[in-house]
């Protein structure tokens, strides 16, 4: 090594400030190395020196005082945690807290269709453990089993009465909610779980079947059932959908028509797994549809229900509603729901990502094309009820038939409510507004549905002490005072004015019109009972022929407490 003379490091000083002995003395430079001088020793080579304590003040004075941790791209977790469930759970349950609270404020007597199941139960009941005979064969014409949901019905009317059975019915809406929270978490997220739910807990169809004895709350339960056991098992060995076949066929029986939404279901056993599975879950698709026909064919072989099925569901009587009013009642009840539903599927389309988390950015998410095709499969299921009864030209029980396509539509609903509250809760005066808007409709709408048939609380006190188990009575619908008075009467014993076949004295066979006069005119009904609502042209010509005929006096006239109509009771002289 040669000595250069440039500047010395540390102006000719150590690394504690003192003089070197090696630098000139005030010039600051190294010594230049004069001929016939000894080379430098390798001690020296090697500059600024190394020793222990120079090196540890050397880097006691280079390290920095303070080092910046690594900042995370987000400031949360993506995956759930045991708080963020908690949260979730008690915000579903002020959701269902609402929902019963909504249900139990309706009050009336028992609807027509509650007073049939409920007095068709007790009669199966009686059938099944004690023989009688059923006084009518009622999977001719009833829309279910007559076996599953009015036994179970009756049932509970027998030891809680009709209060009883209502509330057995909230139950199945209560848990149908809980399911399709469960199930759209699955699909999406918390988020839009909870949004779903408070969404399908307000709608009008939802807030009355919870506090209606028939057997659509059962039904729609377990199809919410059959659903979500399809969607929870999308992750798992192939074969486990099959669970869903034994719910599905259920939920068919329970309530016929409730097979409208057994292809959505299908589909969503094949879409549900199509991120995990890819072309393979087509065989899910397969194996849930053989195992419903398999089941399905099995309980068709040994019931008697076919006859029920198409004398109410496929081969049924058309009505003489027009298209318009189908679908103006339809978009009353269900139609800002449905909206709300497009909305969602048409965001969830163009953006798949359900996490405001920067780190969801970069997960593979499904691809457009199958987002697209969920969309349209849960929001198309909301207008198969609306098509169908289209299809048949009648409105009647349309308000109850919305709630099953709600239930599907409702998860692209909550996703529809959180985007337009959008990330970080960046408007929530949006949500609020909609969904305060839904509850003023299903509080106003399920109120005036509760109104639509007359309180039969003075008509069953007065008709108590007018009938027996030998007369014969005709009454507009007289399953309300059949189920009242049960213990009294049977059902051989009345006639509705939805149609007559009479026999007169002579053995000659009338019916319509001429049934009902014929009868009059001989005397055969010990009392009669009109309301002029549901068949006001037979009800009208009922009452001419009473008013002209000397065996009838008019008993009583109640009006009806919501001020629309009366009860006319007319009872034999002689």
């Amino acid at each position: 090594m040669s000595f250069t003379g440039d500047p010395a490091p540390h102006g000719g000083r150590d690394t504690l400030g003192e003089p070197h002995p090696w630098f000139e003395s005030g010039t600051g430079t190294v010594p230049q190395q004069r001929e016939g001088d000894a080379a430098p020793t390798a001690e020296y080579d090697d500059w600024p020196p190394h020793d222990d304590e120079t090196v540890a003040l050397r880097q006691i004075s280079t390290e920095p005082g303070f080092v910046v941790p690594p900042v995370p791209e987000a400031g949360w977790d993506m995956d759930p945690s045991r708080r963020r469930t908690w949260v979730s759970r008690c915000l579903l349950g002020v959701i269902l807290l609402v929902q019963a609270i909504l249900s139990l404020r309706l009050h009336n007597s028992a609807f027509q269709d509650e007073a049939l199941y409920l007095y068709a139960g007790h009669a199966e009941i009686a059938h099944l453990l004690h023989g009688t005979p059923l006084p009518i064969d009622y999977n001719a014409y009833f829309s279910g089993s007559p076996v599953l949901y009015p036994v179970l019905a009756a049932a509970v009317d027998s030891h809680f009465g009709l209060i009883g059975a209502r509330v057995l019915s909230l139950l199945f809406m209560l848990g149908t909610s809980a399911l399709l929270y469960s199930m759209t978490r699955r699909m999406f997220n918390e988020r839009a779980a909870l949004a779903a739910a408070a969404v399908f807990a307000v709608a009008q169809s939802t807030v009355v079947l919870g506090n209606f004895a028939t057997y659509d709350a059962a039904a729609l339960f377990l199809l919410a059932l059959t659903t979500w056991i399809v969607v929870r098992t999308d992750r798992a060995p192939m074969a486990a959908v099959m669970l869903a076949a034994p719910t599905a066929v259920l939920a068919v029986a329970v309530k016929y028509a409730a097979a409208l939404y057994l292809p959505t279901i299908v589909l969503l056993a094949v879409l549900s797994a199509w991120p995990h599975r890819g072309f393979r879950s087509l065989w899910r698709g397969v194996l849930l549809g053989a195992g419903v026909a398999a089941v399905g064919g099995i309980a068709l072989y040994y019931t008697a229900v076919l006859r029920g099925v198409q004398t109410t569901t496929t081969n049924r009587a058309h009505g003489t509603d027009s298209l318009m009013t189908v679908f103006d009642f339809s978009a009353q009840w269900s139609g800002l729901v449905f909206l709300t539903a497009c909305a969602g599927a048409w965001s969830y389309t163009r953006r798949g990502r359900m996490n405001e988390s920067p780190l969801s950015w970069r997960l593979s998410g499904p691809g457009w094309r199958r987002r697209l095709i969920l969309g349209l499969v849960l929001c198309g299921s909301a207008l198969l009820a609306p098509a169908y009864q289209a299809h048949l030209q009648t409105t009647q029980s349309l308000f109850k038939h919305v709630g099953f396509g709600l239930l599907f539509a409702a998860p692209m609903a909550g996703v529809g409510l959180t985007r337009l509250v959008g990330a970080h809760f960046r408007y929530p005066q949006l949500g609020i507004l909609l969904w305060v808007v839904l509850l003023c409709l299903g509080l106003a709408q399920s109120q005036a549905r509760y109104a639509v048939w007359p309180d039969s609380s003075s008509l069953v006190a007065t008709l108590k002490s007018h009938v027996d188990d030998k007369g014969h009575y005709l009454a507009t619908a007289y399953e309300v005072p059949l189920y009242y008075l049960r213990d009294q009467t049977s059902q051989q014993q009345w006639t509705s004015t939805y149609n007559i076949t009479y026999r007169d004295k002579k053995g000659r066979s009338h019916s319509g019109n001429d049934g009902y006069a014929t009868a009059i005119s001989e005397g055969y009904f010990n009392l009669v009972v009109l309301d002029g609502t549901t068949t006001k042209d037979t009800d009208a010509f009922v009452a001419a022929q009473l008013d002209k005929s000397a065996h009838y006096r008019l008993l009583a006239a109640l009006p009806f407490r919501n001020g629309w109509g009366s009860y006319r009771i007319w009872v034999r002289t002689g």
